[in-house]
């Protein structure tokens, strides 16, 4: 399994608005994707901080829909929520409980 994070900065008064639309929009058309296994957000409301992760079967899959577009799509969604440019990882994940 791979997962890729995406740290943002987010306005902290539209933190709200940006978890509603990463759950009514972002997690539907994820599901879409190939390999797709499952999608946190993560955020801290004081400082505007967020992270977003993605579980995917493959590494491949993570990096098909990142060629794609998908993945520059679902981000620009949050063009005027985020105040600097997001930063994506990705890590193998070796150990799930």
């Amino acid at each position: 399994m791979f997962a890729r994070l995406t740290i943002v900065q987010m306005q902290v008064d539209k933190v709200d608005e940006a978890s509603k639309l990463y759950e009514e929009s972002v997690v539907p058309a994820a599901k879409s994707q190939q390999g797709y296994q499952g999608a946190y957000l993560l955020v801290d409301r004081k400082t505007g901080e967020g992270v977003s992760i993605t579980f995917w079967n493959s590494e491949e899959d993570a990096s098909a829909n990142e060629q794609s577009g998908y993945y520059q799509e679902q981000v620009g969604k949050f063009k005027d929520i985020f105040t600097a440019t997001p930063v994506r990882e990705g890590y193998e994940v070796t150990v799930q409980g």
